[in-house]
């Protein structure tokens, strides 16, 4: 079937043009990498690619044998960074179906990335397409249990020149990863150093948009968190460099006392899905969420006096991840005595229910591929 992309009362209806792999990988040995599963290091056969230039727009859509892209040495992101990426799983139900996570909250960021970074919108419909293609060619490579397909959409900028400007032509495509669950033998608690050197983000910058940048900056940190015998680098505001704002790659919660959550305003910080979600599974069960600024002599005190019973980092990969301890050149303190607390694995099991399609769905976040 070719490809064709048409507009029928503003839906945009398209066609994706099926190539599949001429040597997909066989089935004994794709049983054996499933066994052994770490996150991002094991690729399934296949992936779907969109192109864009400003004469036609969106077009030549398909969905492909997975293999490398030719650049050009002057191609636009190499130089200027022009890019930007996703996150979401596909996870196998008990019947055998799959399910998507929320893909239309993942497209809606996609394109709000896009217009951050002056690249060319991806309508909604295309990129759930995309995404709903790829898992249906490769959905035996969707581990069993709590195992997953984890699914990177991504967009580069791939005109060819030297200029500072927005590219005219841009790749969009769809890779997927079989990983298997993110923790060994449960969810263990984290161990985050307070990063008092380097700031992830400020306002008016990208800090809201999930483009590789954002995450380049990080690094370093996350390589002083590593050397100071910790997991995961906690960031503080540019400004003040006081206010907690959000971990390497995850977004981050406190629970008091009285029940209440809170997690750091958007604004230079990601809105994460999984973010989002723990907002309105914690607002219908009347749990009291509070989006407002926490500063790190705020969480040292918390903890002490125990007004303070968790904190936890979100995210789509691990979901949650409770915090045990946190580190910092001021000195260290432990939360709820390093264990996990109810409220995060409470949610999380909630979460993680509902994706697997063992729980209801009232907010219609599950899409079923299959």
């Amino acid at each position: 079937m070719g490809v064709s992309f048409e507009k029928i009362d503003g839906t945009i209806l398209i066609d994706f043009e099926t190539r599949p792999s001429p040597n997909p990988t066989p089935e004994e040995e794709r049983a054996a990498k499933l066994t052994d599963l770490g996150f991002g290091r094991v690729f399934t056969d296949h992936m779907a690619v969109v192109h864009y230039n400003q004469a036609r727009g969106w077009h030549d859509a398909r969905v492909e044998s997975r293999a490398r892209f030719l650049l050009d040495p002057a191609t636009a992101v190499l130089h200027y960074a022009q890019e930007i990426f996703e996150g979401l799983k596909a996870y196998r139900r008990d019947d055998g179906g799959v399910n998507l996570f929320r893909p239309d909250a993942n497209a809606r960021r996609f394109w709000n990335s896009a217009e951050r970074m002056a690249m060319a919108p991806l309508p909604e419909p295309v990129f759930i397409e995309a995404v709903e293609q790829l898992v249906r060619i490769d959905r035996d490579w969707i581990p069993g249990g709590e195992g997953s397909l984890y699914l990177r959409p991504f967009m580069i900028a791939n005109e060819v020149f030297l200029g500072v400007k927005p590219s005219s032509e841009y790749v969009f495509a769809v890779i997927a990863s079989p990983v298997g669950s993110y923790f060994k033998g449960g969810p263990a608690p984290v161990s985050i150093w307070v990063s008092e050197n380097y700031t992830r983000a400020a306002v008016g910058g990208t800090g809201a948009v999930k483009c590789g940048g954002n995450y380049a900056a990080s690094l370093r940190a996350q390589a002083e968190a590593i050397d100071h015998g910790c997991d995961q680098v906690v960031f503080l505001d540019a400004v003040e460099r006081r206010y907690i704002e959000e971990l390497g790659g995850m977004n981050i919660f406190f629970v008091f006392d009285d029940g209440s959550l809170l997690t750091p305003p958007l604004g230079t910080i990601l809105p994460g899905i999984t973010r989002d979600s723990i907002i309105t599974l914690s607002k219908q069960a009347g749990t009291r969420v509070r989006e407002e600024t926490y500063t790190i002599d705020q969480w040292r005190a918390d903890a002490a006096s125990g007004k303070l019973r968790e904190a936890f980092a979100c995210g789509t990969a691990a979901v949650i991840s409770p915090i045990g301890k946190v580190c910092s050149a001021s000195g260290n303190f432990v939360i709820n005595g390093g264990a996990a607390g109810p409220v995060a694995m409470g949610l999380r099991k909630k979460l993680v229910d509902i994706q697997y399609g063992r729980a209801a769905d009232p907010h219609n976040w599950i899409r079923k591929v299959l």
